[in-house]
C-alpha cells in the first residue's frame, strides 16, 4: 500500500532529523558533530565548518580543527567562539584546538530539557505521518478503491508502525539523556 510506504519514509526522515539534533547536543565528550552548526565567514559567504576545515577528535575532551586554507584560521576560530556552544578555541598558527569542558549539573539539566524538546518534535512528526497515511486510506476507502476490511487492516498496520517509531524515539532519548547526565 502506498500510504504505508509513504508513512514509513516520513517516519524515517523524522527519526533521522531527531538523531542529527541529538548529535549536536553537547554531552561533555568531544564529538565532531558538536561543530556541525558552526558557519564560517569565508570567501564572501557563510559556509559550514566542514566545508572549510577538517575536525578530528584526538582525545575524549579535545577537538582539533584544521582549516584547508591557513588564511581562514582566525575566521574559523571566531566562528567557533561566536557559535554560542560554550567552547573556547585556541589558535596555534596551524590548527585550532578546542577543549570541551565538562558540563556542570545545571547545564546538564538544560541539555536534557533540550533533548526532550527535540524528542517531542520527533514524536509530533511521526504522528503527523500517521495522520497523513490515515487520511489517504480514508480517501481510498471513500472512493471505493479499498475495501473496508483492508482499510481497517492498513490503519492498524500504520498504528503499529507509529508505536514502533515512538518507541525508537524514546530509546534514543533515554540513551542520550544518560550520556548527558554521566559525570
Amino acid at each position: 500500500m502506498p500510504a504505508y510506504g509513504e508513512a514509513k519514509a516520513q517516519m524515517d526522515k523524522a527519526l533521522e532529523a531527531m538523531r542529527r539534533e541529538f548529535d549536536g547536543v553537547r554531552t561533555g565528550k568531544a564529538s565532531s558533530a558538536l561543530l556541525d552548526t558552526v558557519r564560517v565567514e569565508a570567501y564572501g559567504s557563510k559556509l559550514p565548518l566542514n566545508q572549510v576545515a577538517t575536525v578530528n577528535v584526538p582525545e575524549a575532551r579535545l577537538l582539533v580543527v584544521q582549516p584547508f586554507d591557513k588564511s581562514l584560521l582566525k575566521a574559523v576560530e571566531r566562528a567557533i567562539r561566536d557559535a554560542d556552544l560554550g567552547l573556547n578555541p585556541a589558535n596555534d598558527g596551524n590548527i585550532i584546538r578546542v577543549p570541551v569542558p565538562a558540563l556542570n549539573e545545571e547545564r546538564r539539566r538544560e541539555m536534557v530539557k533540550l533533548l526532550h524538546r527535540h524528542a517531542e518534535e520527533g514524536r509530533v512528526a511521526v504522528r503527523h505521518a500517521r495522520q497523513e497515511a490515515n487520511k489517504e486510506i480514508k480517501r481510498q476507502k471513500d472512493a471505493h478503491e479499498l475495501p473496508e476490511d483492508d482499510a481497517k487492516r492498513e490503519t492498524d498496520r500504520i498504528q503499529k508502525l507509529t508505536d514502533e517509531y515512538i518507541t525508537k524515539i524514546d530509546h534514543l532519548l533515554k540513551a542520550k539523556e544518560e550520556e548527558v547526565m554521566e559525570v
